[in-house]
């Protein structure tokens, strides 16, 4: 099934400050040179903002993560997740329609989507408030029929009961999520036959519901105004300073305690019983080596080229002829000395290993993309395929 993008397309767009925080977080979850890996939670936010994926949207977030946009659209395009067509303002609604929901009054469900909504999928209602889809198996086999609809499943539904959510999601309510038929969760429909302690202690929602229920948002879209914009991976004493304006100290953002003693100089330092001040005096006698993640020294890789503090006098050559290199990568290596490309042919394996490694925000981009290569066929006249398309302006 083809996939393209929606011919009416809005002129801009751009995250909320919010979000833009959220996404940013999300990209310095990965090393240095690998910020591409963030592209589905970044284009999932985009559409969590405006309910679909537009172009303007995907363009920025391929500028955010330095990639062509065509990557960026081939991983929109390719994920049956992401909306390429514009959905209702209420909700977009997803019924399954595999086997064990098709077995159990699926085409119940689309007949309802299509009486109350519109006659075909991913049509936006008269009204403007709803759209929906039939998409493959969304793992609720045990609960079915079912769909989705914002960020939570409503299952064991019937005809009757989609009208009704329907209805509730019209009128401004937020229906509660998960089983519809009043089961806890996944039990068997005669009954729980285990784990009989959750009905004992009166536990009315599964985990999932309650979570839902306690947000309060299940098809609200993020709009920047969620409380608190927290990510796992920062510190949450460091979020919590940098929302009040004031400067965490040292030891809560390196996840010590702020009132952690020094120890003496005379103390050991670790079960070896060597001293803090004999580990001082030791680390000033040798440089500090860098460490790899399990602590083993390791030697800086790699051998600095030579490099030229200008280009010649008849000028630079346009290093974004090279496959890989933009205008941003472009400057880094003017700055860091490199400015022709015979320069970059010279370069041998350990020369490629001090570049990878000093290409702020993408390391690792001259072996991906086999820049030196491409350079020495550039630096003796040549043509590759990549700069012949740029300058002709198709790359």
């Amino acid at each position: 099934m083809q996939r393209r993008l929606h011919a009416d397309q809005p002129d801009h767009f751009a995250f909320t400050a919010a979000n833009r925080a959220w996404a940013e977080a999300q990209i310095k979850k990965y090393p240095d040179g690998r910020q591409a890996s963030a592209v589905i939670p970044l284009l999932w936010r985009a559409q969590e903002q405006e309910g679909w994926l537009t172009r303007p949207a995907i363009e920025a977030v391929a500028e955010m993560l330095d990639m062509a946009y065509m990557r960026v659209l081939e991983v929109a395009s390719f994920y049956f997740m992401f909306q390429l067509q514009p959905v209702g303002k209420i909700a977009h609604i997803q019924i399954c329609g595999t086997t064990s929901c098709m077995i159990c009054g699926a085409e119940d469900l689309v007949a309802v989507c299509q009486e109350v909504i519109a006659p075909k999928a991913h049509q936006i209602s008269a009204d403007g408030n709803f759209s929906w889809e039939e998409v493959e198996c969304l793992g609720a086999c045990a609960n079915a029929p079912m769909a989705q609809i914002g960020k939570d499943y409503f299952e064991d539904l019937t005809a009757d009961k989609l009208r009704g959510l329907l209805s509730d999601l019209a009128a401004g309510k937020v229906p509660q999520a998960g089983p519809q038929n009043g089961r806890f969760a996944a039990e068997p429909a005669g009954g729980i036959t285990s784990l009989t302690e959750f009905v004992n202690a009166k536990i009315k929602l599964n985990a999932s519901v309650q979570l839902a229920e306690d947000i309060g948002d299940s098809v609200k879209r993020i709009d920047g105004t969620e409380v608190p914009l927290l990510t796992p991976w920062i510190d949450k004493a460091a979020n919590g300073a940098a929302n009040s304006g004031k400067t965490p100290p040292k030891a809560a953002v390196r996840g010590k305690p702020a009132n952690a003693q020094k120890p003496s100089a005379k103390a050991t330092a670790d079960k070896t019983g060597v001293t803090k001040a004999q580990a001082q005096a030791s680390s000033k006698a040798k440089p500090p080596s860098k460490r790899n993640p399990v602590g083993e020294a390791t030697v800086a890789p790699g051998k600095k080229p030579r490099t030229m503090k200008a280009p010649r006098k008849a000028g630079a050559d346009d290093l974004k002829l090279i496959k890989g290199v933009g205008p941003k990568l472009e400057t880094i290596l003017n700055t860091l000395g490199f400015w022709h490309f015979d320069q970059i042919a010279k370069w041998g394996d350990d020369e490629v290993a001090w570049v990878d490694q000093n290409l702020e925000g993408f390391k690792g981009r001259v072996s991906r993309d086999n820049w030196v290569d491409q350079a020495k066929l550039l630096a003796s006249g040549g043509e590759t395929e990549f700069s012949a398309r740029a300058k002709k302006g198709e790359s």
